[in-house]
């Protein structure tokens, strides 16, 4: 498959989440958890041209995913795209110039078609997303698939995100490590629950289902600082795909499948990823 998009993950975690996905015609800014300064200075140091950014996608109203988007907005011409329970969640939401969608749709946006998909979080009504390329036959070039905040992956979600090149997975916490962690018992059952966030068994449960021979690249996403660890997440994504554990060249913990087709790796809190 000839990559026709790029994933730049420019923040990822409770502190702020912003993700950029380039197409063929322009990208698409998927939340913005972070400053506007921030975002740019990421996007800077990554290689990520934020004049080519068309439309802001927001999958839901948590302050994470949305603290840098009154800033953004004075200084955006393109599209904000919400649903109505999300663009009406949060009050510094309300006054922004949202285009509202369903969480079952289609789209047509810089060159890709987006999809929006049902996720299950205690918010009004989030989603997840899959970008695909199409040829001039309609049949699919290049997908990555997007999928955080959720307690458990819908049927929509699962169909969604079978098969794309680039699966970014969110992975929250260790079961473990939240058991016994710091949160007080209200918000472990929260976290855990089936409207909190994916445990790094959950998403290793739902790897092999997912992956094909058309995925290349698995990125874990929203890890937790305090319930996950990125090699405690690594090790158990990679033991359900029969993948090796190693380190990158910047010494992140990253797995490969023994034919060198898939590679695990995990986004970061503070520093951007580009995956091409």
């Amino acid at each position: 498959m000839t990559p026709k998009m790029h994933l730049y993950v420019l923040a990822s975690g409770s502190k702020g989440n912003a993700a950029v996905v380039e197409g063929p015609q322009g990208s698409v800014l998927v939340d913005c958890g972070i400053s506007r300064r921030e975002l740019m200075r990421r996007a800077d140091a990554c290689g990520c041209d934020l004049d080519r950014v068309t439309h802001v996608l927001v999958t839901h109203e948590h302050s994470d995913h949305t603290r840098g988007l009154p800033v953004l907005s004075n200084h955006f011409d393109g599209e904000l795209l919400a649903t109505a329970g999300t663009a009406g969640g949060a009050k510094p939401l309300v006054s922004l110039p949202f285009t509202l969608v369903t969480h079952s749709e289609t789209l047509r946006l810089a060159g890709m078609v987006v999809t929006t998909f049902p996720t299950s979080h205690d918010v009004a009504d989030p989603f997840g997303l899959r970008f695909s390329v199409l040829d001039a036959d309609g049949q699919i070039e290049d997908s990555i698939g997007w999928c955080t905040d959720t307690g458990y992956l819908t049927a929509e979600a699962l169909g969604q995100l079978r098969g794309v090149r680039i699966l970014g997975l969110e992975s929250n916490h260790d079961v473990q490590m939240l058991a016994h962690g710091p949160y007080p018992a209200w918000l472990r059952a929260r976290v855990g629950g089936d409207a909190g966030h994916l445990s790094n068994d959950q998403a290793a449960d739902a790897l092999p289902l997912l992956v094909t021979q058309d995925t290349e690249t698995v990125v874990a996403l929203h890890l937790s600082q305090k319930n996950n660890r990125p090699a405690t997440c690594v090790r158990t994504l990679a033991q359900a795909m029969g993948a090796t554990v190693r380190r990158d060249s910047d010494g992140a913990p990253e797995a490969r499948t023994p034919d060198g087709l898939l590679t695990i790796c995990v986004a970061s809190q503070d520093e951007p990823l580009a995956i091409w």
